[in-house]
């Protein structure tokens, strides 16, 4: 049975690689497992997510962490961050603690699906790499439910290949919000902002 990386509980077989990734002057280095979005190497969209992130301090969210790429290295560039990691994927969650502590990256990772598992929080700055393998209503969802767990003048931010769903990304976060920059185009990938 096809089985994509937003599965609650995996059962494909275990198999790791690991990566080393630079910010700034500090060298991460991650565990990337099967069964997990981005397996052996990060994703092009999220990297240039992480490298054109502004300087911030505040409450962030990396919402579908995966092994916790994003959030891990956007802590590592910006320590002032308090950071937040969750994903559906009960391995990812599991990858995303290990490197976090390997990295000595203090986050609040949890398991669930979306928001509902971060009791009415709020946060300053949630990042997003939109699952597009698990349907356009999952991510939808997931963009709609963005907005009610950002506080004042929060910021969503989501990354994807224009041209590969990207545009769709775009509208949805124009249609909820009422307002969508892009912030970073990099060859077909775009990093989109909106603000509430």
């Amino acid at each position: 049975m096809f089985e994509h990386y937003y599965s609650q509980n995996p059962s494909s077989k275990i198999v790791e690689k690991d990566f080393e990734f630079n910010v700034g002057s500090q060298k991460l280095r991650f565990k990337t497992v099967s069964g997990v979005f981005s397996f052996g190497n990060p994703d092009p969209a999220s990297v240039v997510l992480v490298r054109n992130f502004p300087e911030v301090k505040g409450d962030l969210l990396d919402l579908g962490c995966g092994y916790g790429f994003i959030g891990i290295s956007l802590k590592a560039k910006n320590p002032d961050l308090n950071l937040f990691m969750s994903d559906i994927n009960e391995r990812a969650v599991e990858y995303a603690k290990i490197n976090a502590k390997n990295n000595n990256i203090f986050a609040v990772i949890k398991s669930g699906d979306g928001f509902e598992i971060w009791n009415g929080m709020e946060f300053d700055f949630v990042v997003f790499n939109p699952p597009m393998a698990a349907g356009k209503d999952v991510w939808v969802r997931l963009i709609e439910e963005s907005r009610s767990h950002l506080r004042e003048r929060g910021l969503l931010f989501c990354v994807g290949f224009h041209n590969k769903g990207g545009s769709a990304i775009e509208r949805e976060m124009k249609r909820v919000f009422g307002n969508v920059s892009t912030i970073v185009k990099d060859g077909g990938i775009r990093v989109y902002c909106s603000e509430r």
